[in-house]
């Protein structure tokens, strides 16, 4: 990964699931500038804050993904309601790391 990130310089990034969120502190050792690919965030059982403490410790950006937790708020016929609000409750914590 490192000679890849020589040869191509802001084009590597890195794909880490959200419910290893310590294994951040690891790859971000590793590849400080690196783009991070992080899935799992909600419904899966990964965490915000964890991934963004040991996620952001380098000067690479971090691309959140929380689907599941979205498309999936609610089973009731009103489940569109649901899913705004379970998606500005999370930009609103994401705001926290991010702004």
């Amino acid at each position: 990964a490192q000679s890849w990130a020589g040869e191509y310089p802001g084009r590597l990034g890195f794909v880490v699931g959200a419910t290893q969120a310590s294994a951040l502190t690891h790859i971000r050792e590793a590849a400080p500038d690196a783009l991070l690919l992080v899935p799992g965030v909600g419904a899966q059982g990964g965490d915000l804050h964890s991934v963004c403490r040991y996620g952001r410790t380098g000067t690479g950006d971090l691309l959140i993904n929380a689907s599941r937790s979205i498309l999936y708020a609610s089973n009731t016929p009103d489940f569109d309601l649901a899913a705004a609000r379970v998606a500005r409750e999370m930009q609103t914590d994401m705001a926290t790391y991010f702004l």
